[in-house]
């Protein structure tokens, strides 16, 4: 997976930051977006992050998610 690619949610990953769903759960499962951003490295030093890849659903809503919640389309 790397910056560019179209990926869909795969399983269910329960979000609160919908712009239209702002403070309630949204199932995100079967969205699919760009991937904008892969999170390895800081200030040129590696890091472990929890949700390292980046993806854009729309102008106003972003997530971030652990490789194996998406797929490549």
């Amino acid at each position: 997976m790397k910056v560019g690619d179209r990926v869909r949610v795969t399983t269910s990953v329960i979000v609160y930051t919908h712009p239209e769903h702002r403070g309630q759960p949204f199932d995100a499962q079967g969205s699919e977006g760009e991937v904008i951003g892969i999170a390895t490295e800081w200030h040129g030093r590696p890091v472990s992050a929890n949700l390292p890849v980046q993806v854009r659903f729309s102008k106003k809503f972003k997530a971030h998610f652990r490789e194996d919640e998406l797929e490549a389309l």
